[in-house]
């Protein structure tokens, strides 16, 4: 009986035991587009966004960051489990519009976080002379805090958050930290911003440069897994 062309293939394809017995070299499940362990390696994708490594604390142990596209990447990471701030690994969309320019601002989010360490996963959103940073904390763990004091509970963006202002010397800090964490979701920004400017008068019609979104980690001493399963923003 006469075997179709693909059925020959099957049958004269070697298995990945018979491949390694007589040469052949097995194909990889799939290949990261880029993979880096420099303290600020980064890599700008093809859909604009730009991924960051950044090891940026003192006293910071090893960590690697890998992705598969600007909406999936992971790091891994070994950091000591001492005070501060050692890494804010990250991917980066850039708006550069003022805020009354903007009709719309949102970003949805999917990730794994590990259940031991301290971190917090965030949005960073910056004005662009770097006056003004932002923080969207959507989950955190362990022994981290926002730069600051409580301003109170407020319900924006579709979400009830506690919110801090602060200064740490270079620019001006307000932090938002959910009441309930979520490793996925979605968040409009533009209303948050907004409130920051016309209800509470902190800035004014402040150009939004940086839309960040990644891992601030404090300690993941052994090494620990930070994944991005889906991530995106979106700008009008």
């Amino acid at each position: 009986m006469a075997r179709s062309r693909s059925t020959l293939t099957r049958l004269l394809a070697p298995t990945a035991a018979v491949a390694a017995l007589i040469g052949f070299a097995a194909a990889p499940a799939h290949a990261a587009i880029w993979t880096s362990s420099d303290q600020w390696g980064n890599y700008t994708t093809s859909d604009g966004y730009i991924l960051y490594n950044n090891i940026w604390g003192s006293g910071a142990g090893t960590q690697t960051i890998s992705a598969d596209s600007s909406s999936k990447w992971s790091v891994t990471a070994n950091h000591p489990d001492t005070g501060g701030i050692k890494s804010y690994p990250n991917a980066k969309k850039v708006v550069d519009k003022p805020i009354t320019s903007l009709s719309s601002l949102t970003s949805a989010y999917n990730v794994t976080v590990p259940s031991a360490g301290a971190y917090n996963t965030s949005y960073d959103i910056w004005d662009t002379d770097y006056d003004y940073e932002v923080m969207l904390w959507v989950n955190y763990n362990g022994a981290v805090g926002p730069l600051g004091t409580s301003q109170g509970n407020v319900t924006l963006g579709g979400h009830t958050w506690t919110v801090y202002k602060g200064d740490n010397g270079a620019n001006e800090v307000f932090s938002f930290l959910r009441t309930s964490d979520s490793s996925s979701g979605s968040v409009d920004i533009l209303p948050i911003l907004k409130w920051i400017k016309d209800t509470k008068g902190w800035w004014g019609n402040e150009t939004i440069g940086d839309v960040q979104f990644g891992y601030e980690i404090t300690s993941s001493s052994g090494g620990l897994n930070f994944t991005t399963n889906s991530f995106g923003v979106s700008s009008s």
